[in-house]
């Protein structure tokens, strides 16, 4: 059975889109429009979030960003975007791939939102501190890029993180370093990279 992605050209969902590019597959593409149709008792039932993205393959439903990437790197493993389950480094894509779509999505978010007094004695109860935490620990990261997460395999973690990290620049919600800005660089090499581009530049 064909592959079906529910998303939206302005949500998450086009890191999605850009996967695929990089993925080489076909997936039936369906646009889902916000507050009306992703809240309908039919598209809840495939996610109680009603957000975008939701990939479905046969009788099989995920909603969440980092599980969608994750699945498709795997479901295609032939076309190298994960690392082999043998390969030590499947270890830090693991890590990139739970870091992004956990502590710093959160920090993120909340920084967003204006949360941005965290005391000591609370950050000991938040898995990420705080979003200086968060932060920190993001560049030190990528400063061990070489070029890419996982070394010299561009991998899916690489298309969820560069994503995040593109949308963030673009709305002024990071602060640019070296590092980020190396791997950036880095990654915009990549063919597929300057489709997805195109979004950001119209959006």
């Amino acid at each position: 059975m064909a592959l079906k992605l529910y998303t939206n050209s302005f949500s998450r969902g086009v890191v999605v889109d850009w996967l695929l590019l990089e993925l080489g597959i076909e997936c039936e593409r369906i646009e889902v429009a916000f507050k009306t149709e992703m809240k309908t008792p039919e598209y809840l039932q495939m996610n109680p979030f009603g957000k975008v993205p939701v990939l479905v393959d046969g009788d099989i439903v995920i909603y969440e960003l980092g599980a969608i990437c994750a699945y498709l790197a795997d479901k295609f493993i032939d076309k190298g975007l994960a690392p082999a389950l043998n390969d030590p480094t499947r270890g830090l894509y693991y890590r990139w791939l739970f870091f992004i779509s956990g502590p710093w999505e959160a920090a993120a978010t909340d920084r967003m939102l204006g949360i941005n007094e965290v005391t000591s004695e609370q950050k000991s109860s938040i898995g990420y501190g705080d979003y200086q935490d968060a932060y920190h620990a993001f560049v030190v990261g990528l400063n061990e890029a070489a070029p890419f997460l996982c070394g010299e395999q561009f991998t899916a973690a690489d298309v969820l993180v560069a994503a995040m990290l593109f949308w963030q620049l673009k709305m002024g919600e990071v602060q640019s370093h070296p590092a980020i800005e190396r791997y950036l660089q880095s990654v915009s090499q990549r063919p597929s990279y300057q489709k997805f581009a195109e979004f950001f530049s119209n959006a």
